[in-house]
């Protein structure tokens, strides 16, 4: 596993998404449609993807994964699943889009970037954390940042 500088990659992580942003709103008008991920919070280090946070109402929940399918993104299958949250991978592109309902717990997803964009130290642990990953397998580190994702969601503000 690699980890690229937010120098060397966010600005075209942010170029990518506001080009999927205007054909994800061109395909579902009623979305909420935000950058997450570390590519949305500055200084941080990264893999170099764009993650994408889609945010609709659930009776579009079914409609919205299969209209975004005609953006060439398919269902990522080795990852959690629910009837509040699916990811979207690009055959394209290092993009995944995670499509959740209104008012789920999977809101968390921007409770976590505002709070490290809010916190230099919270971003300084992060990219600390990512950097004692390089070396392990994906689940390892998957499982690491869960933890440390977790830590920032239980904190008071």
């Amino acid at each position: 596993m690699q980890f690229f500088p937010a120098n060397q990659y966010q600005q075209r992580c942010q170029q990518l998404f506001e080009k999927y942003k205007v054909q994800i709103l061109q395909l579902t008008p009623y979305a909420i449609v935000e950058h997450i991920g570390s590519s949305a919070i500055p200084h941080t280090i990264s893999k170099g993807d764009l993650d994408i946070y889609i945010e609709v109402p659930a009776k579009y929940f079914l409609d919205t994964i299969n209209q975004l399918q005609r953006l060439n993104f398919r269902e990522k299958l080795d990852t959690l699943r629910t009837d509040d949250l699916c990811m979207l991978e690009s055959f394209d592109d290092d993009v995944a889009l995670q499509i959740v309902t209104n008012g789920s717990e999977f809101q968390n997803f921007l409770v976590f970037r505002d709070r490290l964009r809010e916190s230099s130290h919270l971003v300084q642990e992060y990219n600390q954390l990512k950097q004692q990953c390089i070396g392990l397998s994906q689940d390892q580190y998957r499982s690491i940042k869960a933890n440390f994702i977790q830590q920032v969601l239980n904190q008071n503000n």
